[in-house]
């Protein structure tokens, strides 16, 4: 599964959420969230961790 780096962006600006505040929300640290961020492929449990620090449903941070 891939995460869109650009709709977590657009996701964090409309929360007006950083960087460190979704690394807190999702329990790791900034250096972390960066790295899961980066990465082209995550687990699914990821995914939905990620979402669920977000707010979102998991279908608006994947790529399509």
């Amino acid at each position: 599964m891939e995460l869109s780096r650009i709709k977590i962006n657009i996701v964090m600006a409309r929360k007006k959420m950083t960087v460190s505040e979704l690394a807190k929300s999702y329990g790791v640290s900034r250096t972390r969230i960066n790295v899961i961020l980066n990465q082209r492929e995550v687990t699914a449990l990821c995914a939905g961790r990620m979402a669920a620090a977000l707010g979102v449903d998991v279908t608006e941070i994947i790529e399509d």
